[in-house]
């Protein structure tokens, strides 16, 4: 089958779809554990349409459950009993943050050469079995993790456990697969970055706002230190970090707890347990002391554009409810049609083809808060630019209003239920959390934190983090202006995809 490999760059607050629709995740979501007072307030805003699906929900959801094998896999099972179907997903807490320097790209190359084979299955036959049941397959690797999963009808489920503990354990790679592959992965670069304007911008502001942590290192790697990877240090990265004891499996779907347990123990528990990887200690960015920008000018722009990146704290670093409020200052800034920038920049003003703002926060270290905008017609960056920074100073000076908060809220609890109507997507929001320092009790009680911000406290995180020290801006501009309008509701070139997709 023709399998799609993801290269994740950046963190996962904004979610591409990675089975078409089957794994779309809200960029604001609850869990199926909501508390029963969360849910009465949610439903005093949400239509009797959304209301009745979230019953639906609710009717096929079982207890979200999790035990961890004698080897140290943990596993999370998540019941959804609406149709014979399973998400099988193995999550392993390395990413590309956690590669020796000098061997960047190294996390991500060994998601490629996970599919090579084994003892026990030759290179493809994985691939053709999930195929050949109907199934879907995908894997990608971030900053914080690398996850691998199937979606297949629910008495398959056994026969992807076998395969996918199997390779955890007897990956075989030679030369013969190492060097195809590398140049496999160096073209991606080429194809994705070095060909990409906007994607060279966004690799370049981010290699600026973490100059000191490994996040400014982009997840597919430098081209000059891809072209030395090699087997040995695929195998190196293999052996420390792809063992039991270093990963999460989740299985979502038409499974009960007794069945996933049996299997587990039957298929990964039989994977012996490597030494611990050791505690994920990386560099930290210091305290920013000045505003940074970085301009970029090439003849494939058309049109120019704005993206401007703050350091904050993420869902794990941050105190009290400060990740939420981010969360929720993002959906007032810049979250979509009614949002403050789209109402100022693009209907009231006319100068902008798009303009937002987003939260990055699912990462072990600090995250990223980001504005964006695209001039329309005669507008300039320039103008783009002081339109952002009046509506920033508003929020910072003037504060949220109470009304705003509610809204911001109620699209965040409309977004809930379609992550709960999406097994994959629960999947995933797990996984996210649990390899990048959270616990289940996190990922539960995340709704209750929701619904606990305050004004005061949206407001708090406005006046903190969004100052100029704290960001680096990035400019796209073409070498030669065109006087060629951007057109009406032109996709905005920022953020930048927060998945890429390749065919191999």
């Amino acid at each position: 089958m023709t399998m799609r490999r993801i290269l994740r760059r950046g963190h996962p607050a904004l979610l591409a779809a990675l089975l078409a629709t089957s794994l779309t995740l809200p960029a604001m979501a609850e869990t199926a554990a909501a508390k029963p007072a969360a849910q009465a307030d949610a439903a005093k805003t949400l239509s009797p349409t959304e209301q009745a699906a979230e019953k639906k929900v609710e009717e096929k959801a079982g207890e979200i459950d999790n035990f961890t094998l004698a080897n140290g896999l943990q596993v999370v099972v998540i019941p959804d009993h609406r149709a014979p179907i399973v998400t099988h997903m193995i999550w392993y807490k390395v990413g590309a943050a956690d590669e020796k320097p000098g061997v960047s790209g190294i996390a991500h190359f060994l998601e490629h050469l996970m599919f090579k084979g084994t003892k026990k299955h030759p290179e493809g036959e994985f691939s053709r079995a999930v195929s050949d049941i109907g199934g879907q397959e995908n894997a990608f690797t971030t900053q914080d993790y690398t996850a691998y999963f199937q979606q297949v009808a629910a008495d398959h489920l056994e026969e992807m456990m076998r395969f996918e503990a199997d390779r955890m354990e007897n990956l075989i790679l030679t030369d013969a697969q190492i060097l195809p592959e590398r140049q496999v992965i160096i073209e991606e670069r080429r194809m994705r970055i070095d060909n990409n304007p906007q994607a060279q911008l966004s690799e370049s502001v981010d290699a600026t706002l973490f100059a000191n942590s490994p996040y400014g290192i982009p997840v597919i790697g430098w081209r000059s230190e891809m072209e030395k990877l090699s087997r040995d240090d695929a195998i190196a990265f293999y052996d420390k970090y792809y063992t039991p004891n270093n990963a999460t499996l989740i299985v979502a779907g038409d499974v009960t707890t007794d069945e996933v347990k049996r299997l587990a123990e039957e298929t990964y528990g039989k994977v012996p347990r490597r030494a611990d990887p050791g505690a994920r200690v990386r560099p930290q960015e210091p305290e920013p002391l000045a505003a940074r920008t970085v301009t970029l000018k090439d003849d494939q722009v058309t049109q120019p554009s704005l993206q401007r990146t703050y350091l904050v704290p993420s869902d794990t670093t941050a105190k009290g409810h400060e990740s939420e409020a981010l969360d929720i200052l993002a959906d007032i800034l810049g979250g979509g049609t009614t949002s403050r920038f789209y109402r100022s920049l693009v209907v009231e003003q006319g100068i902008a083809a798009g303009a937002g703002a987003y939260y990055a926060g699912t990462a072990l270290n600090d995250g990223q808060f980001m504005v964006y905008g695209m001039p329309r017609g005669s507008a300039t960056i320039a103008e783009i630019e002081a339109a952002i920074d009046a509506e920033i100073a508003k929020v910072v000076n003037d504060g949220i209003t109470p009304d705003e908060l509610e809204r911001a809220k109620n699209r965040v609890r409309k977004a809930v239920i379609f992550e709960r109507d999406n097994q994959a997507a629960m999947a995933r929001r797990y996984g996210a959390a649990l390899s990048t320092g959270r616990s289940i009790e996190d990922v539960e009680k995340w709704p209750e934190r929701i619904e606990a911000v305050t004004v005061d406290e949206v407001n708090a995180v406005a006046r903190k983090y969004l100052e100029a020290k704290r960001s680096v801006t990035g400019y796209l501009e073409p070498t030669h202006p065109s006087s060629a309008p951007a057109a009406e509701g032109a996709m905005p070139p920022a953020p930048p995809p927060a998945v890429s997709q390749s065919q191999s």
